[in-house]
């Protein structure tokens, strides 16, 4: 009797991913700027970011807002057709992104009869490299502080801290920050320097964005900054005072893996 033969097995593996079309390969250029050089604070979190915002929102030509999370503003292209219209008009979704971005700084500029923007949203050193994208031209101050004193000022904020998760989310900020450093357009402070001698940090920072010092940059208690709440910047007691204090060190028991210690001491901070 003639043996069955078995119909050949069929490849069950992965199935290949569909060819991108060709609008989803699309690298749309960079559209004109209604702001060209904006200004980032690029830190971590509880690092004295909102305090420098006021001290610099309270220059006569410099606005800065709240934290404006531009990072979390997306554009979504509902319908099948629309990369393909947009890429008419020598767009893709990013470069949508990006112009939306760009419109919000102007409407703020716009708004508040300045002509300088700064955002200090901490969260912008993650996205750094896309903020330079989207703003060639756009000028980082780099604030620092002592990661030992962060970890333990975000240790006492929460209310119920996770030590392990608390110095990783410092460390990848304070990984982010030793790349942004180095970049040769950066204005690098530490947090300690601008509370012990905030005169002379901010004649540097007024010095790098070519606008006059002003002493009532000092007297940020005296004008408005809006709302302090949670999500847009510190709200605590010690920056609604209208006065700057003096920086918390950090203790020398603060327990920070090699990694954060090793970065501390290359920011000329010492145990």
């Amino acid at each position: 009797m003639a043996q069955a033969v078995s119909p050949p097995r069929r490849n069950l593996g992965a199935v290949p991913a569909p060819r991108p079309a060709p609008e989803d390969l699309y690298a749309a250029p960079s559209a004109p700027r209604l702001v060209e050089s904006p200004v980032f604070v690029l830190s971590s979190v509880r690092s004295g970011s909102t305090l420098l915002r006021v001290l610099l929102n309270s220059h006569s030509r410099i606005r800065a807002p709240h934290e404006m999370h531009l990072r979390t503003v997306h554009v979504h292209l509902s319908r099948p057709f629309t990369p393909k219209a947009m890429r008419a008009l020598a767009l893709d979704r990013e470069e949508l992104e990006h112009v939306l971005w760009d419109r919000v700084l102007h409407l703020e500029l716009v708004r508040s009869g300045k002509d300088l923007i700064v955002d200090k949203t901490p969260a912008n050193i993650h996205v750094w490299p896309r903020l330079r994208r989207c703003w060639p031209r756009a000028r980082p101050i780099v604030l620092l502080r002592h990661p030992g004193a962060v970890v333990a000022s975000l240790t006492a904020r929460r209310a119920d801290p996770d030590p392990t998760a608390i110095r990783a989310e410092v460390l990848g900020y304070a990984e982010k920050l030793e790349e942004a450093r180095h970049d040769p357009t950066a204005h690098v402070i530490t947090y300690e320097d601008l509370t012990a001698e905030p005169e002379r940090v901010t004649r540097g920072i007024c010095d790098h964005l070519g606008v006059p010092w002003e002493a009532g940059m000092l007297d940020y208690g005296g004008k408005d900054h809006g709302d302090f709440r949670p999500q847009l910047g510190d709200w605590s007691d010690t920056l609604k005072s209208g006065r700057i204090h003096t920086a918390r060190p950090a203790t020398p028991d603060t327990d920070l893996p090699p990694r954060l210690r090793e970065l501390a001491r290359a920011w000329g901070y010492r145990d």
